[in-house]
């Protein structure tokens, strides 16, 4: 893979990372968030068939090695709303 190029863990599609959102594994509190932070990371397509399926089969967990929080898919899924609404608008 190209530098800065980066896999989404749901669909698998290989793209500059700057087009995904970064779930990360924070060492060494082991807390999980979204965007910042140093430690393990799993990237994801901005699109609700690559959130669903990373929530329904666990692909985030697995990637980053630890349980996810519902609150980080919920702030996924309100990511997902306000795009949707912001590209309509255009």
């Amino acid at each position: 893979m190209k530098p800065n190029y980066r896999r989404c863990v749901s669909c698998r599609q290989v793209a500059k990372k700057e087009s995904f959102w970064r779930i990360v594994r924070v060492h060494p509190s082991g807390q999980v968030q979204l965007d910042s932070g140093v430690g393990r990371s799993a990237y994801l397509c901005p699109n609700s068939s690559c959130v669903k399926a990373a929530r329904r089969k666990n692909r985030l967990g697995r990637s980053v090695k630890a349980r996810v929080p519902e609150q980080i898919y919920q702030t996924l899924e309100e990511r997902l709303a306000t795009r949707t609404s912001t590209e309509r608008q255009q």
